[in-house]
C-alpha cells in the first residue's frame, strides 16, 4: 500500500507500519484492519499526523495509532508516543484540550428486571441532578479559590473528604486520582475562574453518563474479579477537566509555540509545538497539566457520587444494598513519566496518550491488588446506541504500545457532517427503537453523537483483542443516556 511517498507494510493482520523516512526519527505503526487502513489512506490527514508525530525529538520506538484513530489537534486522536525523559520533548498536542478526559465504571447489585419500571424516572432524575451542556455548572457548592487550589494539588482525596465517595475509590482510580507534581501556583486566573463552578458537571460533546446492562461475559475470571455479572446494571461516566482543562491547554499552547522557536525545535506541524521536558516551559506544562488531570478525576468522582444518590432515591434502596462501587477509572488524554523497556533496557519516558487508554498487564505494581491476576481494567465506550466494552491490559501491550490500548469507537463523520446527515430525521425516535432512553441539553449534541457518526466499537475492540493488546471481559448495552 502507498501513502504519498511512503510504502506501508503489513506487520500482521491488524498492524501496519509506515517506514522511517526523511526527517522522521522513528517509524509509524497503526493498529487497524485492512479495510480500515484503506479508508485511512483515502482520508489522509490522520496518517499524516502519525508521520508528523514521528518527527518529535526524543521519540522512542514508534509513533503509534490505535484503531479508533481520527484527526485531532496535533496528534491524531488515538495517538500514542513516548519521548525520552531527559532529552525528549513534551507536546500539549499529545494530550489535547480536554486534559484527562476519561471514563469510570461503577457497578451495582441491581439487575435489569429491577429497574425496568423506573428507568424513565432514573434517567430524568440523573439529568436534573448532573448538569450537562456547554458551560454547565453548579452541580455542587461553588468552590473558593483556596478550595480549588487544594483540589488541584491533591486530587480525589480532597473531594472525597468533602463527602463525595469513599477511600475505596482512590485505589480504583488510575494514579490513585492524583498526579503529585501538580502546581496550582502556575495556573492562570482565567483557568481558576472557569473551574470554580464546574466540579461535578458532564459538559458537552461526546461526554455522557450511561446506565448500562452487562449483556455478555467473555472472560468469567476477569469479570468476577471486577464484580461484574450478566444482566447487572452498571454506570459508565465519560467526562474530563471541563473549561478549566481547556484553558490550561490554551494558555500553554501559546507558551509552547514560543518555546519551540526558542529551543530551535523544527516540526512539520505547528500544532505539535513542544518544549524539552527538562526545560522550564516543559516542567511548567507538566505541572499545569497535572492540575487539570486532578480536576478531571475529581470531577468524575463527584458525578459518580451524585449518580449514586439518585439511584438510592429513585429505588428507595440503602447504600449497603445498592453496592454502588467503583470498578475503575481510566484516563484518555494525558502525559506521564513511566518506565518502559527500550532496546532491552528499562528507560524513563514521557508517554503521551491522546485518545488512548493505559492498558497495563497482570502483576503491574501500578494497578490494584485485586486486578494483579487479570491486568488493568480497560474501559472502551462505544456510541450511545450500540455497545461499550470492558477489557483487560496485557504484557504484550506493555512491550508493544507502552501499555496503551484504544479508547472508544472513533468518529466516522465529523460533527458538522453528522449534523447535516441528521436533518429531517427524528433522532430521539431512532435511538428509542434501539432500546435506549436519551436526555440531552440540545438536539445538536444528539445529532453529533448519533451511532451513525461513529465506527462500530466492536470492530475496534476486536482488533485490539486479536492483537493481544487488550482482552475482552464484558460487553455493556446502554439502556439510558444523559448528554450535554
Amino acid at each position: 500500500m502507498q501513502f504519498k511517498e511512503h510504502t506501508i507494510t503489513q506487520v500482521h493482520e491488524n498492524l501496519f507500519e509506515i517506514p522511517q523516512t526523511g526527517a522522521m526519527h522513528k517509524p509509524g505503526r497503526i493498529y487497524a484492519s485492512l479495510e480500515m487502513m484503506k479508508s485511512l489512506i483515502d482520508e489522509g490527514e490522520p496518517l499524516q499526523q502519525v508521520i508528523n508525530v514521528a518527527h518529535l525529538p526524543g521519540i522512542e520506538k514508534y509513533s503509534l495509532a490505535m484503531p479508533d484513530i481520527h484527526w485531532g489537534y496535533g496528534f491524531p486522536i488515538g495517538g500514542v508516543a513516548a519521548t525520552d525523559w531527559q532529552d525528549g520533548v513534551i507536546s500539549p498536542g499529545g494530550v489535547g484540550y480536554d486534559i484527562n478526559c476519561g471514563v469510570r465504571l461503577a457497578s451495582t447489585s441491581l439487575k435489569r428486571g429491577d429497574i425496568d419500571n423506573r428507568l424513565n424516572k432514573l434517567i430524568q432524575d440523573l439529568f436534573r441532578t448532573i448538569p450537562t451542556g456547554l458551560g454547565s455548572s453548579n452541580a455542587i457548592k461553588k468552590l473558593t479559590k483556596q478550595e480549588l487550589k487544594k483540589l488541584l494539588q491533591t486530587g480525589v482525596s480532597w473531594i472525597i473528604k468533602q463527602g463525595y465517595g469513599t477511600e475505596h475509590d482512590i485505589e480504583y482510580t488510575e494514579e490513585n486520582g492524583c498526579l503529585s507534581w501538580a502546581d496550582p501556583s502556575i495556573i492562570s486566573e482565567r483557568a481558576l475562574e472557569r473551574g470554580l463552578a464546574q466540579m461535578g458537571t458532564l459538559g458537552s460533546g461526546n461526554h455522557f453518563l450511561e446506565v448500562d446492562v452487562v449483556d455478555k461475559i467473555y472472560d468469567p475470571k476477569a469479570a468476577a474479579a471486577m464484580g461484574l455479572f450478566k444482566e447487572q446494571i452498571v454506570v459508565l461516566i465519560h467526562s474530563g477537566s471541563r473549561g478549566f482543562g481547556y484553558q490550561v491547554c490554551d494558555d500553554y499552547l501559546k507558551i509552547m509555540g514560543k518555546a519551540a522557536q526558542k529551543y530551535n525545535i523544527h516540526l512539520p506541524d505547528r500544532q505539535l509545538a513542544s518544549a524539552p521536558i527538562q526545560s522550564n516551559e516543559g516542567k511548567n506544562y507538566l505541572a499545569a497539566m497535572a492540575c487539570a488531570a486532578n480536576f478531571a478525576w475529581s470531577n468524575r468522582q463527584v458525578i459518580m457520587s451524585l449518580a449514586k444518590r439518585v439511584f438510592m432515591r429513585v429505588f428507595n434502596i440503602s447504600d449497603l444494598d445498592l453496592k454502588f462501587n467503583l470498578v475503575y477509572d481510566v484516563s484518555h488524554n494525558i502525559a506521564k513519566k513511566e518506565i518502559h523497556k527500550i532496546d532491552s533496557k528499562e528507560k524513563a519516558v514521557c508517554v503521551h496518550r491522546k485518545g488512548a487508554t493505559r492498558a497495563f498487564g497482570p502483576n503491574s505494581p501500578f494497578i490494584p491488588k485485586k486486578y494483579q491476576d487479570i491486568g488493568q481494567p480497560v474501559l472502551i465506550p462505544g456510541d450511545m446506541g450500540r455497545y461499550s466494552f470492558v477489557c483487560t491490559g496485557t504484557e504484550k501491550a506493555v512491550s508493544e504500545t507502552f501499555g496503551s490500548a484504544c479508547h472508544g469507537a472513533g468518529r466516522l463523520y465529523s460533527r458538522n457532517k453528522a449534523k447535516r446527515m441528521a436533518k429531517g430525521r427524528n433522532l430521539i425516535k431512532e435511538i428509542s427503537k434501539m432500546g435506549v432512553i436519551v436526555q440531552a441539553r440540545g438536539k445538536g449534541t444528539i445529532a453529533e453523537e448519533m451511532p451513525f457518526a461513529y465506527k462500530d466499537v466492536s470492530d475496534i475492540v476486536d482488533i485490539m483483542h486479536n492483537s493481544g493488546i487488550s482482552l475482552k471481559t464484558a460487553r455493556l448495552k446502554p439502556l439510558g443516556v444523559i448528554k450535554g
